[in-house]
C-alpha cells in the first residue's frame, strides 16, 4: 500500500496549501478528461485524489500520521474483525461465507474515498473594445472542454471570472472544481479609460481650431458628429456625455476628446511669410501665463451617428 505522501510527492511536514498545489498539479495532468483512453494516467489519477482525500483532511491526516487508520482511511484492527470466539458454523458453511462477503462490501465502501475536483486556471486575451462594451466568448479549457464566457461591459484588465463547476470533475461524488478566467485587455492605439471614462485625442486643423467646424470622431459605440468651437486651443478637452462605458441600470460614463491643434505637413513659402507677418503685428507669448485646457460639454444632443 503507497503512501500518500509519496504519491502526491510531498513531505510529511508540508502546509495544507503545499499539498492543495501539488495535488492540482497531478490532477491536471492525469485527469481522465485530458488524457483519455489512458488506463495508466486514470489510474494514478484515483490514487492521487485518494491521498489528497487522506492529507486534505486534518483529522484524518492526524490520524494517518499517528497510525489509526491506513492509506484508504481504514481504521487499523487485527485480522478481519471477527469475534474469537469459537464459531458454530462449519468454516465453509453459507453463514460463514456471507459474513466473508459482508466485511469485504463494506471495505470496498470505506475505500471509494470522495475527493472534489480541482479548479483549473484559465488567461482569456481580449481587445480594449470588446472588454468596455461587454461580448460572448467561447473558450477551451485545457481539459479540451469548450466554455461560453460572459464577458460584462466594463471588465477590468487582470479580472478574474469564475465559472463554477467547471473545473476538474470530483471523484466518489465529490464536486467538481471551477474554471477561474482571468481577463487579460490589450492596449488600444486610440482608447484609454479611468473608470467608466473613455479618452482620447483628436487632430484638427488651424483652420477647424480658428472658425469652429463639424467633423466626425470615433467613439467605442462608433462614430459621431463632434462640434469643434471657434478659437479651440491643443489641448481643449471636450465632454462627450454618456458616450463611455455602460454597465446597465442607468450607470454609464462619458468619453473626454482632447484636441491636437496640428500645422500642415507641408507648409509652402506664402503660409510662412502670412505668419511672419501676422507674429510682427501681433506679438504673443503663450507661455507668459497658464493655458487652461477648457473642458465643453457637447451642446447638441441631436449630433447624428455615422457608422464606420
Amino acid at each position: 500500500m503507497h503512501d500518500p505522501y509519496s504519491i502526491l510527492g510531498v513531505s510529511k511536514n508540508a502546509s495544507e496549501q503545499a499539498i492543495k498545489n501539488q495535488y492540482r498539479r497531478l490532477a491536471r495532468e492525469n485527469h481522465p478528461d485530458s488524457k483519455p483512453g489512458d488506463s495508466a494516467a486514470e489510474d494514478r489519477f484515483k490514487k492521487i485524489s485518494s491521498a489528497y482525500a487522506i492529507l486534505s483532511n486534518p483529522a484524518k491526516r492526524k490520524k494517518f500520521d499517528s497510525g489509526e487508520i491506513d492509506a484508504n482511511g481504514n481504521e487499523k484492527h487485527g485480522g478481519f474483525g471477527f469475534s474469537s470466539s469459537p464459531s458454530r458454523s462449519h468454516p465453509g458453511s453459507k453463514n460463514q461465507k456471507s459474513r466473508f462477503e459482508h466485511f469485504f462490501k463494506d471495505r470496498q465502501k470505506k475505500t471509494s474515498l470522495k475527493a472534489n475536483g480541482a479548479s483549473v486556471n484559465y488567461t482569456l486575451n481580449v481587445p480594449f473594445a470588446e472588454a468596455a462594451l461587454g461580448i460572448n466568448k467561447t473558450v477551451r479549457m485545457a481539459t479540451n472542454k469548450s466554455l461560453k464566457v460572459k464577458i460584462p461591459p466594463g471588465t477590468e484588465d487582470g479580472q478574474v471570472l469564475r465559472l463554477k463547476g467547471q473545473g476538474m470533475a470530483g471523484t466518489g461524488g465529490g464536486i467538481s472544481g471551477d474554471a477561474m478566467v482571468e481577463i487579460k485587455i490589450a492596449p488600444d492605439p486610440v482608447f484609454t479609460r479611468k473608470g467608466l471614462d473613455i479618452f482620447s485625442e483628436l487632430p484638427i486643423s488651424i483652420d477647424e481650431a480658428l472658425f469652429g467646424a463639424k467633423i466626425e470622431a470615433q467613439t467605442i459605440h462608433g462614430v459621431v458628429s463632434l462640434n469643434i468651437p471657434k478659437d479651440s486651443n491643443g489641448g481643449t478637452r471636450l465632454r462627450l456625455k454618456g458616450r463611455g462605458i455602460n454597465i446597465g441600470n442607468g450607470t454609464v460614463g462619458d468619453q473626454y476628446i482632447t484636441l491636437n491643434v496640428m500645422l500642415p505637413e507641408k507648409a509652402n513659402q506664402s503660409f510662412s511669410d502670412f505668419i511672419r507677418t501676422w507674429v510682427r503685428a501681433n506679438p504673443y507669448n503663450p507661455r507668459n501665463k497658464k493655458v487652461s485646457k477648457s473642458s465643453i460639454d457637447e451642446k447638441n444632443s441631436k449630433k447624428k451617428s455615422v457608422v464606420n
